[in-house]
């Protein structure tokens, strides 16, 4: 399939189905599982999220119609101590085509040299989450905040209206490679605020996660923005349906890994836009990493 080519339902067909009478709801409730994260599912519907079986003998209803955008599609810039992939336009890649989707402005796939990294600069007015796949980073700002993020933790940097900061990877010999998010808020001019979050804990294989919500509670980022962000962390021939609810719009990337959105093939840093209703059924080729923003 050509970069960037709509897959409608009318042109393909998925020949494996989900069983659709198991849903995540039957693993919120295991032993451990935080009471705020959920109550977060819970007001969100078993249909907004789905981790189920796969049954290879039944055809399912074909998935909405959805875009592909490939991974070596995304700008590119080098600087040495800095690889970085964008998914939208950012800094001097441009492309009029991929501004951003609905509020998800930014995705940079970077990797940050081992003791390089980004001098304070300064940013306002957008939700700044960090998600790290590799190695460390470590954070210091103007609002007085400082410490490391690792593999498991998320970073939310609300910049609001102004604040400066620093990100370097505090390793001598292992690179740091994260996902650094940038979602417009709901309102301009807002106080300046910061959080991390280890979810390490959490993040369980099999299953969906809660990064960030507007209605989160402590089990979560919340995030001043009209967006759920849920990473799934899968095994070679998991799968998960993921459902795209009437009047929303999904974006979904695959941060490592492989797996095919039915007929599909998808691998690490392609991603998936779709704004019609319906599920989205995926099965992973590998060990696979993905992330899905749920916008309104």
């Amino acid at each position: 399939m050509r970069p960037d080519e709509t897959v409608t339902p009318s042109t393909r067909t998925d020949s494996t189905r989900t069983d659709s009478t198991r849903t995540d709801s039957t693993r919120t409730g295991d032993a451990g599982e935080h009471p705020d994260r959920r109550a977060v599912l819970e007001r969100l519907g078993a249909g907004g999220l789905a981790a189920t079986a796969l049954a290879a003998s039944v055809p399912s209803e074909p998935p909405p119609a959805f875009t592909v955008r490939r991974s070596l599609e995304r700008g590119h810039a080098q600087h040495g101590w800095l690889d970085s992939f964008h998914s939208f336009s950012f800094a001097d890649y441009y492309d009029p085509k991929h501004m951003g989707f609905r509020a998800l402005r930014v995705i940079n796939e970077d990797r940050v040299a081992p003791k390089g990294g980004f001098p304070m600069h300064p940013h306002r007015d957008m939700e700044i989450l960090t998600w790290l796949l590799d190695g460390s980073l470590a954070h210091r700002d103007t609002l007085g905040n400082g410490g490391v993020i690792k593999r498991g933790e998320i970073q939310w940097m609300s910049a609001g209206t102004g604040i400066r900061h620093s990100e370097f990877n505090p390793s001598a010999d292992t690179a740091a490679h994260f996902l650094q998010i940038w979602i417009q808020p709901d309102a301009a001019g807002q106080p300046p605020a910061y959080h991390q979050l280890d979810l390490a804990t959490a993040v369980r294989d099999q299953r969906l996660t809660l990064l960030a919500a507007p209605d989160a509670g402590d089990e979560a980022i919340k995030l001043r923005a009209d967006a759920r962000i849920f990473v799934a962390r899968l095994n070679k021939g998991d799968t998960l349906r993921w459902e795209n609810r009437a009047g929303r719009h999904t974006w979904m990337h695959v941060a490592t890994g492989a797996l095919a959105l039915a007929d599909t093939a998808l691998e690490a840093g392609d991603a998936v836009a779709t704004s019609a209703p319906g599920h989205l059924p995926l099965v992973a080729s590998e060990p696979t990493e993905v992330l899905f923003f749920d916008l309104a």
